[in-house]
């Protein structure tokens, strides 16, 4: 480890294959904490290249526990975080809107290492077993339209590094790794990026894998649809720029989509959005999301009657009882 900090402390990018090499060697427990700190450390001063996260991603999927969920129509909706935003689960109930409006949601996630709760957090907060048996995973799905895939349980790495990140509470290249190892590999991916030069990354990126996505960054920092703003869209078709009025109706201040100080303040932020008893301001930026999640599967005539299928998802209650029925299965 001591030649590869060396060399990325010189400003060089390691190639593929030799990064690689590095995250195979993580996962192995070859090298010590402050080695790995240190590495990490080296990815703050610039952003990855695009071997470098090639290499790294090719290295978490050879090593990742399989995930064949019987369904070749999987999606996922998800946010690099790291955004240092803190807004509650925006993306998760966006899943669960999805999951109501009867598409099938393998949703990716991991504990907040930059924030008071990530996806995990508040899944386990709210009653959900965490876990990478394969047949409790596709009798959620087949029961609920949704199941919960908890990174570190399939990517050795992940694990390895996790209490790292949480001490070191930044923003990593791990954050940027997540939305690109899906062990399920779902056919329709919705992708929220912290900041363009991630976006860029991304869409050369999921250009490579023949899947369906939508890559969203809010113009103001957000890594989600956030309605404070005008949000970037980057598609395998194109690219456009659009307000939050032609997204979500209206826009909405930052203070209206705060995630709270506490795993429990969020899950009951969750819950009350769920339960169709959130804000109108929470609301219409989760129905945004959940409405770019399902226009991405190129089912729908256009962007409007996606918003409009996911007011009916909410609106209806269908989206809390794929819930209900979810933890209802633990």
């Amino acid at each position: 480890m001591k030649k590869i900090l060396q060399y990325l402390f010189e400003y060089k990018a390691l190639d593929r294959e030799k990064a690689r090499e590095v995250l195979l060697n993580i996962s192995k427990g070859m090298y010590n904490e402050h080695e790995i700190t240190a590495f990490m450390t080296a990815y703050l001063m610039r952003t990855v290249t695009i071997p470098e996260l090639q290499g790294f991603r090719d290295a978490l999927l050879e090593l990742c526990v399989p995930a064949d969920l019987n369904s070749n129509k999987l999606i996922d909706i998800v946010g690099t975080g790291g955004d240092g935003k803190n807004t509650f689960n925006i993306s998760t109930l966006a899943c669960f809107i999805v999951a109501g409006a009867g598409h099938k949601v393998a949703k990716h996630g991991n504990y907040g290492a930059t924030s008071v709760s990530g996806a995990s957090n508040v899944m386990e907060q709210l009653g959900y077993k965490l876990s990478n048996n394969i047949d409790k995973l596709r009798r959620e799905l087949e029961e609920a339209n949704f199941c919960f895939m908890h990174a570190p349980l399939f990517h050795p790495a992940l694990k390895i590094v996790a209490p790292i990140r949480k001490n070191l509470g930044i923003r990593t290249f791990f954050n940027i790794l997540g939305p690109l190892v899906n062990p399920a590999k779902p056919a329709y991916q919705l992708v929220g990026v912290y900041n363009l030069e991630m976006a860029r990354i991304y869409n050369y990126m999921l250009q490579q894998t023949g899947q369906r996505f939508t890559i969203i960054h809010a113009l103001d920092g957000y890594d989600e649809i956030s309605l404070t703003g005008d949000t970037k869209l980057i598609t395998n078709e194109g690219e456009a720029v659009l307000t939050p009025e032609q997204l979500g109706k209206r826009m909405v201040a930052p203070g209206d989509i705060f995630g709270g100080n506490t795993p429990e303040e969020a899950a009951k932020i969750f819950l009350s959005v769920l339960k169709g008893d959130g804000s109108w301001a929470q609301n219409a930026v989760v129905l945004a999301n959940a409405a770019m999640g399902l226009n991405n599967t190129g089912e729908y005539k256009n962007y409007e009657e996606a918003f409009q299928e996911a007011v009916v998802s909410l609106e209806s209650g269908k989206a809390y009882r794929a819930f209900e029925k979810l933890i209802s299965i633990q």
